[in-house]
């Protein structure tokens, strides 16, 4: 594989492609995204690695105008898996499900394209019904979140079993639960012995 394009980052915000040793702007790195074009960009001084934070940039301006893809509610829900235990599943889970999205959007464009040549962009409420529930694609992250939820209640059940065994119940808030009286259970199992008779 070839290495990827490396673009310096200044102090001043400005971003030079070594490529093509010019500097170019925020919208002229959406470009490569967009052509698929590998590339690295790198802190001027130190050589960090700032391609995530280019990225989010990008994302946040692109938030900020136009049509906003996120809603309220699902930023939301992402900030809260931060420092949650379940962080690093749902960060996969969010990975795939957009790659899953991105192949079948592919493999629909592909097919279309075969059958009635180039076409242009799908409507959005197309995909909405391949998106609806008990569709393809809409099937495939219906049953992604269930398993992430499966997923959870296991972890949940697995730790309820592993502390069963401490002497607290969680309905009395922390206080040891009362301790049986092995003692007097064995004695009340046994059968009563018959007197023994002198001859």
């Amino acid at each position: 594989m070839a290495a990827p394009r490396v673009i310096k980052k200044y102090p001043n915000r400005r971003l030079y492609d070594t490529e093509t040793s010019s500097y170019i702007t925020l919208a002229e790195v959406k470009d490569l995204v967009l052509g698929y074009k590998e590339f690295q960009v790198q802190d001027a001084k130190t050589g960090e690695d700032l391609t995530r934070a280019i990225l989010l940039q990008i994302i946040l301006e692109e938030e900020s105008g136009g049509v906003p893809m996120f809603s309220t509610a699902m930023l939301a829900n992402i900030i809260r898996y931060y420092g949650h235990a379940m962080q690093g599943l749902m960060g996969s889970y969010l990975e795939r499900s957009i790659a899953t999205f991105h192949e079948a959007q592919k493999r629909f464009q592909e097919q279309a394209q075969s059958l009635y040549g180039e076409l242009p962009k799908v409507p959005s409420e197309a995909w909405a019904q391949l998106m609806a529930p008990g569709q393809q694609v809409g099937g495939y992250l219906e049953k992604g979140a269930k398993a992430v939820i499966d997923m959870q209640e296991e972890l949940r059940n697995q730790a309820l079993k592993l502390f069963s065994g401490f002497p607290y119940s969680a309905g009395q808030g922390g206080a040891p639960a009362p301790a049986a009286e092995p003692k007097a259970r064995a004695k009340a199992a046994r059968p009563a012995r018959k007197p023994r008779t002198r001859k």
